[in-house]
């Protein structure tokens, strides 16, 4: 009776058995490659035509050059921004009171812009620099002459009285917080200057200058005063009343 039972039991689980298995169907488009049904792993996996999906690694030899790319920008970096590249400095004493830097830089180009001549700056000034050629000078200048190459640097690191006039406040050039820019070389080897290219620009001097006022403290140019005529004056001096910009 209990042989009879199971019998039966095993014939009804034949019949409700599906008579094919569900396997997945292909894409409409996609290109299939038949696999035996006895055909083991190892057989599948190098079957001829079949297309690996794991991306080829890059040769080892583009990866060492994009490290050693990295580790030199990072070894002339300043002020703790590759951006930034030059040589440091230290301190710098001043030969009358009220100049000197404390931690001075000599920057030479921030941003793949070079400069003219290396800045001697403070750090506060360098990063501002890096900034404004960011955020300015290299998109007022990307559609003149192939863009910006290289800034002319008039001034930068100088002991002195503002403007050089007698009896009057040390500059914030003689703390190393101001530079001066008078001309800006494009890549096609032309160059613009405050001086020729003030008003012919197509106002793109002007846009810089007037973007210049907030991310350094004191911005003068030609429409300042005739000590600024040929030249952009930018500091990292703050004022109470925000930043002067003429």
């Amino acid at each position: 009776m209990r042989l009879g039972m199971m019998l039966l039991f095993v014939a009804s689980a034949a019949v409700a058995a599906p008579e094919g298995s569900k396997r997945p169907v292909a894409r409409a488009g996609a290109s299939v490659t038949a696999v035996p049904a006895q055909a083991s792993i190892e057989t599948v996996a190098f079957t001829p035509g079949a297309v690996s999906l794991r991306p080829a690694l890059r040769p080892r030899s583009i990866a060492n050059q994009a490290l050693a790319r990295r580790a030199e920008r990072r070894k002339g970096q300043l002020c703790g921004d590759p951006d930034i590249q030059g040589d440091v400095v230290g301190f710098v004493p001043g030969r009358i009171n009220g100049c000197g830097i404390a931690e001075a830089v000599r920057v030479k180009s921030v941003a793949g812009v070079s400069l003219s001549q290396p800045a001697t700056l403070d750090c506060s000034a360098a990063k501002a620099l890096k900034s404004w050629t960011v955020k300015s000078a290299k998109k007022n200048l990307s559609n003149v002459g192939g863009g910006l190459a290289s800034y002319r640097v008039a001034a930068h690191y100088a002991c002195r009285t503002r403007n050089n006039q007698p009896g009057a406040r040390i500059s914030e050039h003689g703390r190393g917080k101001a530079i001066d820019i008078s001309g800006f070389t494009l890549r096609d080897g032309s160059t613009l200057t405050v001086l020729k290219d003030w008003r012919a620009s197509g106002r793109a001097l002007q846009r810089m200058h007037k973007d210049a006022c907030g991310t350094f403290g004191t911005v003068l140019g030609p429409n300042s005063d005739r000590f600024h005529q040929d030249h952009f004056h930018f500091d990292t001096a703050r004022h109470r009343g925000g930043a002067f910009c003429r």
